[in-house]
């Protein structure tokens, strides 16, 4: 059958309209909202360490998708070391291929080794987001990649309810005076100052309640498991190797009092959640397979932490194997 010129020119239309069409629905950010139970769960998964074609990484796509089967959160937060071999781009297809197949929406930031096999950091983001669900975003003209902030809107409206603060704790220490891990700089900090502010003022002066997500801890996490009047809870088998310097995040988070919570991960033999302050500084639980050390007490999991709408408190525990469920806390209850 011979096809006319316009019919085929109306074909091709067609046919490319919808390709952008269903491109630009994927590329869509879906909306972080409370659920009209006033609730928010997130999942933080931390330190996958995937080696792609390693068996012993499946470990960690096991108990991923348990976790997530389990809680069904409405997002899950990665905290670095995400892949740990190349080549990383199919490693981190596969790290978040439990998250993606589930169609819920996630947030990721690297850690120390993200970038140290065959892509940058820059690379990296830009292979996140293009998957489905990605929230994973861009500061331009600070140190670091994966500074963001993600708001959760109201029950109700689409008023800003509740913000997650992302940053990119660097890796590694450039002075040779503070050899080691590296610090969240400064200008990362007048940023997220900034943010804060700005939040703060658009909540007519009140600070909104906020969490704080990243891979390298604080040196504020060793103060504070030393003060024996601190509330802590969970597993602690090794010191915050945490940076030599302390740049003054915490004591930046303190002045604006809008983050009620710090999550990190990094030392995989800890999941303990410890006051500082006021602030509760905590572990995610080690999420990958064995393919890095892992000695910790009924092996991998994650941390869950449920917002409550209109108010500056949550909920959180660590979910491991067999269905069970450990360190429940409830802030700012439990640190008083």
């Amino acid at each position: 059958m011979k096809l006319s010129k316009t019919f085929l020119l109306l074909a091709v239309v067609a046919i490319v309209g919808a390709f952008f069409t269903s491109q630009s629905a994927y590329a869509q950010a879906p909306t972080l909202k409370f659920n009209a139970e006033g609730k928010f769960k997130i999942v933080q998964l931390t330190d996958i360490h995937w080696k792609y074609g390693n068996p012993k990484s499946d470990i960690a796509a096991e108990r991923m998708a348990e976790v997530l089967d389990a809680e069904k959160p409405d997002l899950v937060v990665v905290t670095g070391d995400i892949v740990f071999a190349k080549p990383a781009a199919d490693g981190m297809k596969a790290a978040l291929a439990p998250i993606i197949e589930r169609g819920i929406p996630f947030a990721v930031t690297f850690g120390n080794h993200d970038d140290e096999h065959d892509l940058s950091r820059a690379q990296l983001l830009e292979l996140v987001q293009g998957m489905k669900g990605n929230l994973s975003s861009t500061t331009e003209g600070i140190t670091g990649v994966t500074n963001y902030t993600l708001t959760i809107k109201s029950s109700s409206s689409d008023a800003t309810a509740a913000v997650l603060y992302v940053f990119d704790s660097n890796s590694y220490s450039a002075n040779k005076r503070a050899k080691g891990y590296d610090w969240i700089a400064h200008d990362q900090i007048g940023w997220y100052m900034k943010q804060s502010a700005a939040f703060t003022a658009a909540n007519s002066g009140t600070p909104l309640p906020a969490l704080a997500f990243f891979h390298i801890p604080l040196p504020e996490y060793n103060e504070a498991v030393r003060n024996e009047g601190s509330f802590m809870i969970g597993t602690r088998k090794e010191a915050a190797c945490s940076p030599k310097v302390n740049s003054g995040l915490a004591t930046a988070m303190l002045d604006a009092g809008d983050v009620m919570g710090v999550f990190v991960g990094h030392d995989h033999v800890n999941d303990y959640a410890v006051d500082w302050r006021g602030i509760l500084l905590a572990y995610g639980r080690y999420s990958g397979g064995d393919t890095v050390y892992n000695d910790i007490p009924n092996g991998n999991g994650a941390r869950i932490i449920e917002l409550s709408e209109g108010s500056r408190e949550f909920k959180s525990w660590i979910r491991i194997g067999e269905g069970r469920t450990i360190n429940h806390l409830n802030y700012p209850a439990d640190t008083k």
